[in-house]
Formats: C-alpha cells, sequence, structure tokens
C-alpha cells in the first residue's frame, strides 16, 4: 500500500488550493511575466524554474522539519497548526487591505544570460522568509498529526505542489501579454483574486479551529 499518498479527498482540496494558490500574483510571478515581457519567453521560463527550485528547497527543509517536530511531539505540531491559523488569517486580511502584487515593469532592457535568470528566480523565492512561514503553516493543514506516514505525506505534498505549478506558470508565460493586459484592465478581476485567496486562507483557519473543538 501506499504511504505518502494522502486520501483523495485531502488531494483533491489541496488540489483546488494550490491552483488558486499559484494564480496569486506574487514575486515570483512578477519576475517571469516580467522578464518574459521585457526579454522574450526563454528568459521568462528561466526565471520561471529558477522560483521553482528555489520552492523545492524550501518545500523539502519545510517537510523534514514539520516531520521532526512531529516526531518529537504531537502537541508541538499542533501548536504550529494553531500559529498557522493566525498567519493564515494575517494574509487574507492582507490581501484584502492591500490587494495583489503583479507590478510588471515593461521597460527595455540589457537582457539577463539565460543562468543568471534562472538564479534570479532562485534567489527571489529562496531569500524570501514569507515563502518559509508559508509552507510550515500551509502544508500541515492537510496532514493528521496522528497519521504515522505524515512526513511522506508532507513531502509529496510540497513536491505535488511544485509540479502542480510548473504548466500552470508556462501557460502564464505563454500568454504573458494578454494576462497582463487583462489583469490591467480590470480592477474587478484582481479584487476578485484577492478576495478569493483571502477566502482560502480563512477557511483554512476555520477548518482548523473547526476541528480543534470537536
Amino acid at each position: 500500500m501506499t504511504t505518502f499518498l494522502p486520501h483523495v479527498t485531502i488531494l483533491a482540496a489541496f488540489t483546488a488550493a494550490a491552483v488558486i494558490l499559484i494564480m496569486t500574483p506574487g514575486p515570483d510571478m512578477t519576475l517571469f511575466v516580467g522578464e518574459t515581457l521585457r526579454s522574450g519567453r526563454a528568459r521568462g521560463f528561466a526565471a520561471m524554474l529558477g522560483a521553482s527550485a528555489g520552492l523545492l528547497v524550501h518545500t523539502t527543509l519545510a517537510a523534514l522539519g514539520i516531520s521532526a517536530l512531529l516526531a518529537t511531539s504531537a502537541i508541538a505540531f499542533t501548536a504550529l497548526k494553531i500559529a498557522g491559523v493566525v498567519y493564515l488569517l494575517w494574509l487574507a486580511v492582507q490581501a484584502i487591505r492591500y490587494g495583489s502584487a503583479l507590478t510588471v515593469d515593461t521597460a527595455p532592457a540589457t537582457p539577463r544570460s539565460l543562468p543568471r535568470t534562472f538564479l534570479l528566480g532562485v534567489a527571489v523565492n529562496l531569500l524570501n522568509p514569507k515563502i518559509v512561514m508559508f509552507f510550515l503553516t500551509f502544508l500541515p493543514q492537510f496532514v493528521d498529526a496522528h497519521d504515522p506516514h505524515a512526513g511522506q505525506k508532507l513531502l509529496f505534498l510540497g513536491l505535488y505542489f511544485i509540479v502542480l505549478g510548473l504548466p500552470l506558470c508556462a501557460v502564464l508565460i505563454l500568454l504573458a501579454e494578454r494576462f497582463t493586459a487583462a489583469m490591467r484592465r480590470s480592477s474587478r478581476v484582481m479584487r476578485a483574486v484577492d478576495w478569493t485567496f483571502a477566502g482560502l486562507m480563512g477557511a483554512f483557519a476555520a477548518k482548523l479551529l473547526f476541528a480543534r473543538t470537536n
């Protein structure tokens, strides 16, 4: 029996949440869409792959760290999830108050080499402490503290998040001009993204609080 695969309902919920999160503008999306518009799709893809490599490091460290915490104390693991409620609610409030962060600079610039663009993508995610905090609070929402295979499932979900993002981000690069034009043309679309993101973060928090009352 495969031990690292979550139950199909949990995986479906994680997939839906991950798609919304991937499509929510942030520093990595700003980078690879901006590189595409300024210097072409090749550099857009290089930036995307670099950002994914940074996420790979973060998700692996987060999964291993959470697994170590779980092995030490299920109570500590639950405390991490409760702390995650506060952080996720904060993200929801920030999204509503300040909106999404897709500010793309399309001014002509000297193109970076592909390796430098890749490394820039790595740095954007690897040096962002908010990414660490996010994975530490996001992944545990889909794992039971008493699951003997929790560590394997955490790692699987983290890697699955990255793999799921690759084709979605590739589509954004291929349609970069249309995507940014649509975002700029309609403030309602951007606000819909913000409220969807905020609702998702709030739902995670409510799910955990409700589970604690039972």
